[in-house]
């Protein structure tokens, strides 16, 4: 037997075509961007987090010299919201990326460990997150659910 996954997104021509909500979660996403701590890769990611209480939490990567000990910005995000804001249900994540190196001209996907981070706080409050999705400018991306971009996710029924 064989079965298929779909998932369905939106696509925006720029910043400026989003609504009011999105646009300035994204534009705290670009301001965060721009103090992520990256010397070795000059990969800066910017991530916003919109609570449910009205709160926008911020985040960017935060490099280390022994790798595996940095930091990607939705985690960062994410964790804060969190850490802060224990119980407040999350409505959606704006993540934008730019580079010193080349020009990051597509939308930017978190990577593996930022989903599942990120979907445990989804499944948690039993309600979608919402993401959008950007370069340093040009097309966004929102994707109505984290469950979309990581279908056939961990959880914790596997460690009951």
């Amino acid at each position: 037997m064989k079965k298929q996954i779909t998932i369905e997104y939106e696509v925006y021509p720029s910043i400026e075509k989003l609504a009011e909500e999105d646009l300035q979660l994204m534009k705290q996403a670009v301001l965060a961007r721009g103090n992520a701590y990256a010397p070795y890769s000059n990969f800066h990611v910017g991530a916003a987090v919109l609570l449910e209480n009205g709160e926008v939490v911020i985040g960017n990567n935060q490099e280390n010299a022994s790798y595996p000990s940095g930091l990607c910005a939705e985690r960062v995000a994410i964790f804060q919201a969190g850490a802060k804001f224990p119980g407040v249900a999350i409505k959606s994540v704006a993540i934008t990326a730019t580079s010193k190196n080349y020009a990051v001209e597509e939308p930017a996907a978190p990577c593996g460990n930022c989903r599942q981070a990120m979907i445990e706080y989804e499944q948690k409050q039993k309600q979608p997150i919402s993401i959008l999705l950007m370069g340093e400018k040009g097309e966004v991306i929102k994707i109505n659910s984290l469950s979309d971009i990581l279908p056939l996710a961990f959880n914790s029924s596997f460690l009951e």
